[in-house]
């Protein structure tokens, strides 16, 4: 049988589609809000709750999801995923109230919430530890390159066709996904007959020697993985660093109405900026943790190192926006230097659960840590509409102030990244 080179960046430009699929999706509502606020009715509070709703179904999704990529595989566990979250997308279009919008945003958060462990374990699965943050930052790059499209594609779909049916578009993109994945990603790389045996061997030669042990196992309880010290690193520093990126997801549209009057077509003109930067941070904090590796460094001191300068960059940027971002233009510029430092270190804590743990616990602990960290989202987004009755800046300060935190929280913790056996 014909062997495809390079199958293991195949499976992974594939995740990375999908997430540019999921964060169109999810950014649809977003960018189309002063059409559908004004068609219904509803104003930002109730955005706020409706889009508390998605996060909360989102937090539920990411532990749930967990435990069905580790019970029924990468493979299955993506189909269910998109095919649930593309089909909600679709019925976004039929939403005519808060409570419509509310229960299309649930099952859209619980099906979504399922790319991130897939991703996490189908890495662990495909790639060796050094190759692991590239591969995890390529997956993250599909977040922000997702980001950068959906404003001007969505603008242009909402002004060829109206809300309703730009939600439907966009809702097919997920089914038609399936397809390649159900083709390419056929099995597990030790059984994949398309995988050339020195491909194989480089996989399964690159994992650790505890998930080479242990690739049958049956996975660790909650309470087991909890049991570690280490698995907090993961939890806490999510709680932090979460709210950051969500921020900018979740609000970034409706503070350019706010504040700078903007439409439909003035945000899909703006809000892609700042992904132009996460996207760029995505790979290249993942690129430097493997060169880090490549060159000899610990796990441990490769992955805090990229932690600690995508943080510093998040902080200053941060405090930048607060102090210089008096025009939309340099606020998008600021936000790209923001999100580039948090993709940079994202990425890298995200791989944490597979250099932690092997085989069936890792997107548990993945997935825990995505609960944990929308959590702290969902607090968030209670308290903008009331913030910002006033001001956007006390939520600037709030989650600059979680930057740090979210460090401490790793080098507290997890005093060696490295397997636990």
């Amino acid at each position: 049988m014909k062997k495809v080179k390079g199958l293991r960046w195949w499976i992974i430009t594939l995740i990375c589609i999908a997430t540019i699929i999921n964060y169109i999706d999810r950014s649809t509502l977003a960018i189309m809000w002063p059409s559908i606020s004004e068609d219904t009715g509803m104003d930002k509070t109730d955005y706020g709750l409706i889009l508390n709703v998605f996060m909360i179904a989102y937090a539920i999704g990411q532990s749930v999801s967990g435990k069905l990529f580790d019970k029924v595989g990468t493979r299955i566990g993506y189909v269910i995923a998109v095919g649930v979250w593309a089909l909600s997308s679709f019925a976004h279009a039929f939403a005519r109230n808060i409570y419509s919008f509310s229960l299309f945003r649930t099952t859209l958060g619980l099906a979504e919430a399922g790319n991130w462990p897939g991703a996490v374990k189908s890495n662990a699965e495909w790639f060796p530890v050094k190759e692991r943050a590239t591969a995890q930052g390529l997956f993250n790059a599909g977040a922000s390159i997702g980001s950068v499209i959906a404003p001007p594609l969505i603008a242009l779909l909402w002004a060829s066709f109206g809300w309703q049916t730009t939600f439907m578009i966009v809702g097919t993109f997920g089914l038609i996904w399936l397809i390649p994945w159900l083709i390419i990603n056929k099995t597990s790389p030790d059984k994949h007959p398309w995988l050339s045996e020195e491909e194989r061997t480089y996989i399964l030669d690159g994992q650790t020697q505890t998930e080479k042990n242990n690739s049958n196992a049956r996975a660790l309880s909650i309470k087991q993985i909890l049991s570690h010290r280490e698995s907090w690193s993961v939890l806490i520093s999510r709680f932090f660093f979460e709210p950051i990126w969500w921020l900018f997801v979740g609000w970034m549209p409706i503070y350019l109405a706010d504040v700078y009057g903007f439409n439909v077509k003035e945000i899909g003109l703006f809000a892609w900026v700042p992904y132009v930067g996460a996207a760029i941070g995505s790979i290249s904090g993942g690129y430097f943790a493997g060169k880090l590796i490549s060159k000899g460094k610990s796990v441990n001191r490769a992955r805090k190192t990229a932690i600690s300068i995508g943080a510093v960059i998040m902080f200053l940027g941060l405090i930048t926006t607060i102090l210089f971002a008096d025009t939309p233009l340099k606020f998008v510029v600021i936000v790209a230097f923001v999100l580039f430092g948090f993709q940079f270190a994202i990425g890298n804590v995200q791989t944490l659960p597979s250099d932690l743990f092997s085989g069936k616990s890792v997107g548990t602990l993945a997935g825990l840590g995505g609960s944990v960290g929308v959590f702290s989202v969902i607090v968030m987004n209670f308290l903008v509409p009331i913030i910002t009755k006033i001001s956007y800046t006390p939520v600037f300060i709030m989650i600059a102030v979680f930057v740090p935190f979210g460090v401490l929280a790793i080098y507290f913790f997890a005093k060696e990244i490295k397997p636990l056996e």
